[in-house]
């Protein structure tokens, strides 16, 4: 049994540094703008400061993230982590290929408990099915031993196994609609299937990719009746699965008619990571956006209704394992709007954040510690403050992000 332990890391950097680190950042921007784009009238002067005002926020808020706890108790690769309130309470959870699932009390700053399996863990999501159906604090978790598994950890109980893959399930996740009743799965077997939690059936089996499948994903909730009648929702009840493979494609299917719909084939390497958008990105149908990352060490953006790459974005030197939306929102001068920020963790021991809206450098980059030997999971929470926190300030949540080692340990930057 792992015994982790919740260890506390202070802010080393102080407010006068980090705020003379943006001006030196401002102060270049706006150098290079003026030469650059020639913007000589006043009027465009006003623009570049309305401009640089949203990132001095960007770059303020980003400087002063700090790693400010480490989750220490895996010993190896940490491949997925998740987080979900039950009865009141904020827990994340960890697979790692330690072979352990870990639950940790946010709230307590305790640990909850752990439990080891027989092989690697890829992949732990929690079950709000459960949860709101049935009263359990469930996780899921995807193994190396071909498993499925269902863990109600309030109770230490398994509850129940789905094992009809023929090859190491690698990602799992639940869907958007029914409250989650559905799960849809990745596996080396080459398929991708779809589960009904309830009944504990396997309802279809999707065929298509020619190497192990390592992630996948289910389109957000949809709109039925919106005023475009539909134009925009693919096939059935516009509900669609994406998965990422080693055959470097990323495919779409039909969960109506498990059809495939759409390929993807520009990835020059194996895909890991595979995330649908939503409407709250900055482009218009950005629930029809998939980002992807993958071992050719770039980032990309898909258009499901185009079936086109939309946007690459280059700059990590290894393996991009996780990609996610990130809550930021920047100015962007070329599109004449705002814009949503995503952001990339990478065995090269980074996390990129860059602009969905321009594929020019990365807008900010955090370096891991320096004995992570790489970033392999991300998850951007907004977490209720405790309560003597929570007096000193009108906001009662507060950002951080959460990142799992290639050696086990767990970080929080906020």
């Amino acid at each position: 049994m792992i015994i982790p332990l919740l260890i506390d890391v202070e802010i080393k950097r102080k407010l006068k540094d980090s705020e003379e680190d943006i001006e030196l950042i401002i102060q270049h921007w706006i150098r290079t703008l003026d030469i650059k784009l020639g913007w000589i009238n006043n009027f465009n002067k006003i623009i570049i400061n309305y401009v640089m005002l949203f990132f001095y926020f960007l770059f303020k808020y980003l400087l002063l993230f700090n790693i400010i706890t480490t989750f220490i108790g895996h010993v190896s690769c940490v491949y997925s982590i998740d987080y979900s309130i039950f009865n009141d309470k904020q827990f994340i959870c960890s697979g790692s290929t330690d072979c352990a699932v870990v639950v940790w009390n946010i709230d307590s700053e305790q640990i909850q408990v752990s439990k080891v399996y027989s092989d690697y863990v890829y992949c732990v999501r929690f079950s709000q099915y459960h949860y709101h159906n049935h009263h359990c604090n469930v996780i899921c978790s995807a193994s190396n031993n071909k498993i499925i598994h269902f863990w109600d950890f309030k109770n230490d109980q398994q509850l129940k196994t789905f094992n009809e893959h023929t090859d190491r399930v690698c990602g799992i996740e639940f869907s958007s609609f029914n409250g989650g009743r559905y799960l849809c799965s990745a596996s080396g077997d080459k398929t991708v299937r779809l589960w009904d939690i309830e009944t504990s059936k396997s309802l279809h089996i999707f065929n298509g990719h020619k190497d192990c499948v390592n992630c996948v994903d289910f389109s957000p909730l949809q709109n039925n009746n919106n005023e475009n009648n539909g134009v925009n929702l693919i096939g059935g009840n516009g509900y669609t699965i994406c998965s990422g493979s080693d055959d470097n494609t990323i495919r779409i299917w039909d969960v109506e008619t498990t059809k495939q719909l759409i390929e993807f084939k520009k990835h020059e390497k194996a895909v890991f990571s595979v995330k649908y958008g939503s409407n709250k990105l900055g482009i218009n149908g950005g629930s029809n956006i998939i980002l992807s990352g993958s071992i050719d060490k770039s980032v990309r953006l898909w258009d499901v209704r185009s079936g086109q790459q939309i946007q690459i974005f280059n700059g990590h030197t290894h393996d991009v394992y996780a990609v996610e939306y990130s809550p930021l929102v920047v100015k962007n001068i070329e599109v004449g709007g705002s814009s949503g920020v995503i952001c990339s963790g990478s065995l090269d021991n980074t996390i990129r954040f860059w602009d969905i809206r321009s594929n020019k450098n990365e807008l900010y980059l955090i370096k891991g510690d320096d004995d992570d030997a790489g970033i392999l999971c991300l998850k951007f929470l907004a977490l209720k403050k405790k309560e003597k926190d929570n007096k000193k300030t009108n906001d009662n949540y507060d950002l951080s992000l959460y990142y799992g080692s290639a050696i086990g340990p767990i970080r929080v930057w906020g």
